[in-house]
């Protein structure tokens, strides 16, 4: 036992200093939820206002020098064109790597309100719920470091994404697998998730929804999109969201506010500016930190109901998200465009948390032990990017290239305290009701405040070789540096990286390509090795190649790939201590695989996303199985059909399978066996239905879990906690 419990004070000391917390956000002066509810009661208005703007608009001028990819209003379950990997506006097909997308019908048709939701759904991508509050993501076995709004975005501070982030702001989610050192400059090689916004439109549109679902999870939301003025030069966006809900999970819930507008104005022939603001804000209570311990002293698997949750009742962990933005492109008449953007983003948090440490006993439950603590966290995120594209001519045949530039800086401070009563003895969580007495967190604290700066410059050209044959060339020169500390670890590097990139497309006919790339990325991080200087950065290589196919006008995409993904330096961490600085080892791993992946529209009725990951992770020193915690299996699959003898009615299903998955839990049992933990392989079901009563009105009914399959969320940590049994929810909406 002695090894067991010497384990977990180790642990708890380790996850102490890996946890990043996060400020309260102010209210809003304003209730959103009354807002959302007069939008919805409003219709008859504005139905009036959007016959006479209809009748006044005139036709939007086009900016974008490719096509419109908006998926929203089309029903489609595929983009026709995406930037996220060379910033070219190119079909699917013709991008030499891996993309997925998630479109806006997807995520209406089977309620895909947040993220964890969405990318649950895509090809390839693991969503790791740790806890009720944080995440992570991994894709070909490594984890997933960067989120892009519009293509911009830093990498995560604290390697994984705190509290909600919901779906209501954006058109589609757009999922790039491998490196994306072009675009993203540093990361991991693992995938870019980009969001892309709603933005204004031509003509009026509105809608409003209501929803209702188990643990009286309640929601409100309201669109409205236009022209602002007769001449439709000036458009603008409004989006609404409010949600209360409350969960399976004992003594959780959730209440959330989201805000969006955006701008539009062409401010002259071919130049438009754009302009927005977003806010979200969580407001959870009950919330996790950590989750159940899942073995006993003994060795044996713990049981507990799904239900059961670690939290104490004063437990929470509020976020806040606010973003802004300025866009400034123009389009020139040679074809080449100019585009610049500035970022801005504010992060706050703040959490009363509670975490149980330790290991039960299998006949008492006993064993486990308290460490409450509150932690506060700001972070000011600034990206500035300019780029132009467009077409040139040599050797006779027209090509394409992208120059570009971006500058970034994050400035994070973080703040905890900690309580004298670290270490008192918790009830069997067979007793557990969150009855612990909120301490004062007065004992000692801890603080963390660091600044981040890069700078990039990038290029990439499509050489046009010939009708069938297209050579893709690119690079990207970062600099990146930091200075300040991180509790009590300094956090200070500075590194230069040149990344290369390589592809090509090769056309067996008009719908049909094969094709491969290369790319690289780096990530510096701040881990510290048994010197106490910090480790060198991660440096990951993606090798791809295969075929894509498209039909029916681009509404129709698929594709097959194999891959190799390097990833070298991964900090690792030791059960050894340097004072009481944690030392970190390095770990070299190598995923190879492969993916198939269709999405689109296979008969006017029949819309189908889908795809299947088959991978292996090898630690490259020792050769044996790395990342046990990663599927080497996965398939999503959603599909809808209109019915033609019922018009108005859609059905669907989705699937989300996984293969078994393990963690060695790294200690002994009492008779000083390895305690190895196991989630089976299992099969998540869902169902839905949708009837269109006239243009306006429509009622969706979603089923998830139809089978109320029991299992563990994930096994990414010595911890876990169940995912949500069978749930239902009914959704009204109006549109115009």
């Amino acid at each position: 036992m002695s090894t067991v419990l010497s384990s977990s004070k180790s642990r708890c000391m380790a996850r102490v200093q890996a946890l990043h917390p996060v400020h309260r956000a102010p209210h809003p002066g304003f209730s959103l939820r009354a807002l959302v509810a007069a939008m919805a009661l409003s219709a008859p208005a504005l139905q009036a206002i959007a016959a006479e703007a209809s009748a006044q608009t005139l036709k939007e001028v086009t900016v974008s020098a490719g096509p419109d990819v908006s998926t929203e209003g089309t029903g489609a379950y595929t983009a026709r064109a995406t930037r996220t990997a060379t910033r070219l506006d190119l079909s699917i097909k013709d991008t030499p790597q891996s993309i997925s997308v998630v479109t806006r019908s997807q995520m209406d048709d089977f309620a895909l309100q947040n993220v964890n939701e969405v990318l649950d759904n895509a090809t390839g991508i693991q969503v790791e719920r740790i806890e009720t509050d944080r995440t992570y993501y991994s894709a070909r076995g490594f984890d997933i470091s960067n989120f892009q709004v519009d293509g911009l975005g830093l990498p995560f501070t604290n390697g994984g994404q705190e509290g909600d982030m919901d779906t209501a702001l954006f058109d589609r989610v757009e999922v790039l697998r491998g490196a994306n050192g072009l675009m993203s400059s540093t990361g991991n090689p693992s995938a870019t998730i980009n969001f892309v916004r709603k933005r204004p439109t031509t003509d009026f549109q509105a809608s409003a929804g209501l929803s209702l679902g188990s643990w009286n999870n309640r929601r409100l939301d309201a669109d409205i999109a236009g022209p602002l003025n007769a001449a439709g030069t000036l458009r603008g966006r409004l989006v609404l969201a409010d949600q209360d809900k409350n969960s399976y999970l004992d003594r959780y819930s959730l209440h959330k506010q989201v805000l969006s507008g955006v701008l539009e104005a062409d401010l002259a022939p071919g130049t438009r500016l754009s302009a927005g603001l977003s806010y979200q804000k969580n407001q959870p209570r009950g919330s996790m930190w950590g989750a159940l311990p899942l073995y006993n002293t003994d060795g044996s698997a713990t049981h507990y109901p799904v239900s059961t949750s670690t939290a104490a009742n004063w437990s929470n962990w509020n976020t806040s998200d606010a973003r802004s933005f300025v866009e400034l492109a123009h389009q020139l008449d040679s074809g080449w465009q100019l585009k610049g953007v500035l970022n801005q983003r504010l992060l706050r948090s703040e959490g009363n948390l509670f975490y149980a440490y330790g290991t039960p006993d299998a006949g008492t439950g006993l064993g486990l032990y308290s460490y409450p603590s509150y932690y506060r966290s700001r972070e000011k995120q600034t990206l500035f990017d300019v780029y132009a594209s467009g077409p040139f001519d040599l050797a006779g045949r027209r090509h394409e290239l992208v120059l570009g530039a971006n500058t970034a800086r994050s400035d994070t401070q973080q703040l905890s305290w900690y309580s004298a009563d670290i270490g008192t003895a918790l009830p069997s969580l067979s007793d557990w009701t969150g009855n612990y007495t909120q301490p004062a967190f007065d004992a000692y604290s801890n603080s963390a405040s660091f600044v981040i700066r890069r700078q990039s410059v990038y290029g990439t050209a499509r050489w046009n070789l010939s009708d069938r044959l297209k050579l893709f060339t690119g690079g990207n020169l970062t600099q990146v540096d930091s200075s300040g500390q991180n509790y009590g670890v300094q956090h200070q590097y500075a590194k230069t990286k040149a990344l290369p990139y390589l592809g090509g497309t090769y056309a067996l006919d008009a719908q049909h390509n094969l094709y491969a790339s290369y790319a690289g990325i780096f990530n510096p991080q701040t881990e510290v090795g048994a010197n106490l200087q910090p480790l060198p950065p991660i440096e990951g290589r993606n090798l791809e190649m295969g075929a894509k196919g498209e039909w029916f006008d681009r509404r129709l995409n698929a594709s097959a790939s194999v891959f190799r993904t390097q990833q070298n330096n991964t900090a690792e961490a030791t059960a050894t201590y340097v004072g009481s600085t944690l030392v970190y080892r390095t770990v070299d791993a190598t995923s190879t695989g492969f993916e198939l992946d269709v999405a689109g529209r296979l008969t006017p009725a029949w819309e189908l996303s889908g795809g299947f990951t088959h991978l292996r992770i090898r630690n490259d020193s020792t050769g044996a199985d790395a990342r046990t915690y990663v599927p080497r299996q996965t398939l999503r699959l959603s599909t809808v059909y209109k019915l033609h003898r019922l018009p108005g009615l859609k059905l669907g299903a989705n699937v989300r399978w996984q293969s078994q998955i393990s963690r060695d839990q790294g200690v002994t049992d009492t008779q000083g066996r390895e305690i190895i933990t196991r989630q089976a392989a299992y099969a998540l079901v869902g169902l839905m239905a949708r009837y269109d009563f006239d243009a306006h009105w429509s009622a969706t009914f979603n089923i998830d879990n139809l089978t109320d399959r029991k299992y563990i969320n994930s096994l990414y940590w010595a911890q876990g906690f169940y995912g949500a049994p069978r749930n239902a929810k009914l959704s009204v909406q109006w549109r115009f």
